[in-house]
């Protein structure tokens, strides 16, 4: 069970301290307003606590002043269509904890969203008129852990805004000190990845695991639910020369998000790598067990990444994993994404064996400019004789998490 904890920061952006896989962590209610936006979450298994059906038309304009959550929301309520506004919170509590329950303000919610499910005795949310309002709760619903979301918007915050002041904090450490901080934290992470790489497994096998995984990474932060998606309605077997690819972003035209989306990472170009990807490789999954049995998992973590990157070859292998396994479809840093987030999380999770040496010395994918910036002015990478690695880059990201939750607090 996850333990939770409400601290009010203001009625408008809460937080919860919960227990995590390896310790507490906070989540700010904006991640869950955000989960719901987007839609990253199992729309076909959505039901209300009172048993009736859910389909989503349309989340709503995010409301970022007072009053509801989102407002002029469109979904069908067990077969009824209701427009009207969104209220998020942790708890179905909270609506009556934050003033709702007497708030004219609050007269048009039709749906009520909460993370966690209702505590015995628990009743859901009541308009003014003392009418019941329908209860969405999203845990069961969700693709990933919450500390999976939460990392999320943690790299949205970076993107967003100059972050010195925060990691300033880090430059008067001594460089060993800081070294050991932020490998201990980006091992934290990787054991992360290979439970959920794990509970991914177990959920929906080993070809499957990766498909879901492969497409998820490819969706980028816009995109990754409907990707999922796409990946539950069209299995690994169906990606074959005959598959549509335009009927497939066609049939998912209203979860596609466009906005920001820069050219090489539309929804539609990265199915259509995919589709050439598998079209060429139909067996990937195979291909990449195989290829799993030939990777060390000796302890290079202590080795600088110079050294480790040529003592366990892993420029020839980012070569070899480019053209063997995926035909030279996918390149960049989305190869290394999908290295650090899909491949070696879900291979340890399978065989096994811990590769966090390769993880960590990997080449660092997609991350703000802020945290390559970061990590150069903590000399913890100065170009030839300390390249930037990936495990560097989520230690740091992890750290940062930490002055979030307390800056919550």
């Amino acid at each position: 069970m996850r333990r939770t904890r409400t601290i009010m920061a203001n009625t408008n952006n809460s937080v919860a301290e919960m227990q995590g896989l390896y310790g507490p962590f906070t989540m700010a209610e904006r991640v869950v307003q955000k989960i719901w936006l987007q839609r990253d979450f199992d729309p076909t298994a959505a039901c209300l606590t009172d048993g009736r059906t859910l389909e989503v038309r349309s989340t709503g304009t995010w409301n970022l002043l007072g009053g509801p959550d989102f407002r002029s929301a469109r979904v069908m309520i067990g077969g009824e269509i209701a427009i009207g506004d969104v209220e998020v919170h942790f708890h179905a509590s909270d609506w009556r904890a934050h003033g709702h329950e007497a708030d004219v303000a609050y007269d048009n919610v039709v749906l009520h969203v909460v993370l966690f499910p209702l505590r015995a005795g628990e009743k859901p949310a009541l308009h003014r008129t003392g009418r019941a309002i329908p209860t969405l709760v999203l845990l069961p619903l969700l693709y990933r852990d919450l500390e999976e979301y939460t990392s999320d918007d943690a790299l949205e915050i970076i993107t967003a805004r100059d972050e010195w002041r925060y990691f300033a904090e880090l430059a008067a450490r001594p460089l060993p000190d800081l070294q050991r901080l932020l490998t201990a934290k980006a091992q934290e992470r990787w054991r992360q990845k290979v439970h959920f790489a794990r509970v991914r497994i177990e959920k929906l096998g080993w070809a499957a695991a990766l498909h879901h995984a492969a497409l998820e990474i490819l969706g980028y932060r816009h995109n990754r639910a409907a990707m999922v998606v796409v990946a539950g309605r069209y299995p690994l077997e169906q990606w074959t020369d005959a598959l549509d690819t335009k009927q497939v972003y066609a049939e998912n035209k209203t979860r596609w998000q466009l906005q920001g989306v820069r050219p090489a990472n539309h929804p539609f170009v990265r199915l259509q790598q995919y589709h050439r990807w598998v079209s060429a490789n139909p067996q990937w999954p195979d291909h990449v067990l195989r290829l799993g049995a030939e990777l060390p998992h000796e302890r290079w973590v202590d080795t600088p990444t110079r050294i480790a990157r040529r003592s366990l070859h892993l420029n020839q292998r980012r070569e070899c994993l480019a053209h063997d396994l995926l035909r030279d479809t996918i390149g960049g840093t989305r190869l290394d994404n999908l290295v650090c987030d899909g491949l070696l999380p879900l291979l340890a999770a399978e065989t096994g064996n811990d590769y966090f040496a390769l993880w960590f010395h990997w080449f660092v994918g997609d991350v703000p400019d802020q945290v390559r910036n970061t990590l150069n002015k903590l000399g913890l990478a100065n170009g030839q004789s300390q390249p930037l690695c990936h495990g560097y880059a989520r230690g740091l990201l992890s750290w940062f998490l930490d002055c979030e939750a307390r800056a919550s607090g």
